[in-house]
């Protein structure tokens, strides 16, 4: 059985979120029957954060795992299952924005740069950038700016 951490440890790539993964004591939870969902962000990725963060967030072990569990949602959604989703909620809870068509997918402020990685325990997407959780206040504002809402 291939599952997605198996997919993540043989592509380097992939080191940084393996590492942060292993840290979190998350390795089990990815590797169980799931079905899950992961936007996956490479090491380029990991690497456009200020520096500093990568160490800062190892050493808090329960903010990582937050992150990383943002990253991560219940069921298999491949690319063109999201076709006309607006969103999906994480495994930690919050909101992840969708946005498919021909021509791009992103989810937040990443791109999918790979996507429908298929693995027996879900689907990986492979992203640009770690995705940044929006604040709670975030989605009420949005949607007062758009015509016709008042």
């Amino acid at each position: 059985m291939t599952t997605i951490v198996d997919i993540a440890v043989s592509n380097e790539a992939f080191s940084t979120l393996v590492t942060a993964v292993s840290a979190a004591s998350l390795v089990e939870a990815l590797q169980s029957l799931g079905p899950f969902t992961v936007f996956a962000p490479t090491n380029d990725a990991f690497a456009k954060l200020p520096d500093g963060t990568i160490t800062t967030l190892v050493q808090n072990i329960p903010q990582l795992a937050r992150i990383l569990t943002f990253h991560v949602v219940s069921g298999k959604y491949k690319k063109e299952d999201l076709i006309g989703v607006k969103s999906l909620i994480s495994l930690e809870g919050t909101q992840i924005d969708i946005d498919v068509s021909e021509e791009s997918f992103e989810a937040n402020n990443a791109t999918v740069i790979a996507a429908d990685i298929e693995a027996d325990n879900g689907v990986i997407h492979v992203i640009d950038n770690v995705m940044l959780m929006r604040p709670h206040w975030f989605y009420p504002i949005m949607e007062s700016g758009k015509v016709g809402v008042v």
